[in-house]
């Protein structure tokens, strides 16, 4: 049977995108993009939370094909971020392939075929030879079961589900989590509101961001001499490849950007004791480290209070903490996170042997083979799979560096019969994550702290332990030996 595409995305965000691109790029047109929303952006378009910005610097958290000069500031904004999106998306007439509003329910590789058959929320099936699954880790809210939460009569809402249409001004507002989206949050609503108290559960790490915005005249040069816009991606690109070493193993660079982030918060923070509850007790790098200009210099304003106490109830008017203080307060923002390491997903993908991905995932602590490919889920490839994030750098390279071992992998699928397909081996999907774990040894990741990059078994699910350039060999390689190959 033929199928209606050769190659089926789920997901127009950035990954997707890249995939897109890539295909574009290579002349494959025979590319279709399910997207559930209405617009393009994934967590860009999502996340409309006041301050909402990127923490990587812009001319390194763009496709490396599509640089951008126009951009307004050394860290891109949502709005800037979504509309660079857009344009790309515009430019490279990609929303001809794009299906919006279009939520695919369950994928099925039908093995006689050769293809998986996609299914959507209206039950339209769409059969495609490849299927690219770019669904993103940051798009499933974590709302913690607070006791009470239900019995409160104020607003309550996550900073990735922002109410738009909910005034902050003069309102006692509470924001519980103190996480990369709360501490740009924090700083851009505390001026508006009447008083704000922050729950802090765990300080984290934060570093310098020295954001400043780019001038006209700046960003003419870089319209007329683009080598000047690859040497800056390229300075901020190893720069940070330098910080990751902190992360594997160099101690002297960990040790130093402990003694940066400390000076930080001395020299931002006026009170002894905020200080000492703001200062961390794991290994910096533990947990995903911060930028901030404005985040530490917010709790020296009068109107905000830092809270440490455990929360134990809401109340009909607050939040009562384990000590028996209760706040009352008249909007709650949840600034705590996102399902990342439990790699569960609302969508079913049923491989040859009948079994759900994310529930095989469940049982192996997410097992795959370069976060890609996984052994009996045929003609399927992850961007962003297990053990694919970062700690220091973009992730933009990651999927990158995955799009290279992709393009490989559907050339030699193109080769096989109308039904082949190719499987990773179980064995060799084994060996690659044995060895990937025995990788954590004496990094940072390894040092005992909670963190959203490990499951509940302990298991670090999440990020890649090693550097970006090391991902880019890894993916550079396509052996077919490591697949099982059928005609």
């Amino acid at each position: 049977m033929e199928p209606d595409f050769q190659v089926g995305i789920i997901g127009a965000g950035f990954a997707g995108l890249v995939a897109a691109l890539r295909l574009k790029k290579n002349q494959k047109e025979s590319f279709v993009i399910f997207e559930r929303a209405a617009d393009v952006g994934g967590t860009w378009r999502d996340n409309l939370y006041p301050g909402c910005a990127c923490d990587v610097a812009s001319h390194l958290y763009s496709f490396a094909d599509e640089p951008n000069p126009n951009w307004k500031n050394l860290y891109a904004t949502q709005p800037d971020i979504l509309a660079y999106i857009q344009t790309v998306v515009d430019r490279n007439k990609l929303r001809n392939h794009i299906r919006f509003n279009t939520d695919i329910v369950e994928a099925r590789f039908i093995e006689e075929n050769g293809c998986w058959q996609l299914t959507d929320a209206y039950n339209t099936t769409t059969t495609v030879k490849i299927l690219l699954a770019a669904l993103g880790p940051l798009n499933r809210p974590h709302i913690p079961a607070f006791q009470g939460l239900n019995t409160f009569l104020g607003k309550v809402f996550h900073s990735a589900q922002w109410d738009t249409g909910c005034s902050l001004t003069g309102k006692n507002v509470a924001v519980i989590g103190t996480g990369a989206s709360a501490v740009q949050l924090v700083p851009s609503i505390a001026a508006q509101v009447k008083s704000l108290l922050v729950f802090q559960r765990t300080p984290a790490w934060i570093s310098y961001r020295l954001d400043s915005s780019i001038s006209e005249a700046a960003q003419q040069r870089f319209k007329r001499f683009p080598l000047f816009m690859k040497l800056q991606r390229e300075s901020i690109f190893w720069l940070n490849e330098l910080i990751g070493l902190g992360f594997i193993g160099s101690t002297w660079i960990n040790a130093l950007m402990k003694r940066i982030s400390m000076k930080k918060l001395a020299d931002e923070v006026n009170d002894a004791n905020i200080r000492k509850k703001l200062t961390p007790d794991y290994t910096i790098g533990c947990k995903r480290i911060l930028k901030s200009d404005d985040f530490y210099p917010t709790f020296n304003r009068p109107n905000v209070q830092l809270v440490t106490e455990n929360i134990d109830v809401f109340t009909e008017t607050g939040i009562k903490t384990k000590t028996g203080q209760e706040y009352p307060v008249d909007i709650v923002i949840l600034g705590t996170g996102f399902h990342v390491a439990d790699l569960n997903f609302s969508i079913q993908i049923i491989g040859k042997t009948n079994e759900n991905l994310f529930d095989v995932w469940r049982k192996t602590g997410g097992e795959s083979y370069k976060g890609i490919t996984t052994a009996n889920f045929p003609n399927l490839a992850f961007l962003l799979g297990p053990n694919t994030g970062l700690g220091h750098n973009s992730v933009l390279h990651i999927m990158e560096s995955q799009m290279n071992y992709i393009m490989r992998y559907i050339r030699q699928i193109n080769c096989l019969g109308e039904r082949g397909y190719l499987d990773v081996k179980e064995p060799v999907q084994t060996a690659y994550n044995r060895r990937l774990q025995q990788q954590f040894e004496g990094t940072v990741w390894r040092t005992g702290c909670r963190s959203w990059y490990v499951n509940e078994a302990g298991k670090n699910t999440t990020l890649y332990p090693r550097l970006n350039t090391h991902f880019r060999r890894l993916t550079s390689r396509f052996t077919l030996s490591d697949y099982q190959v059928v005609n």
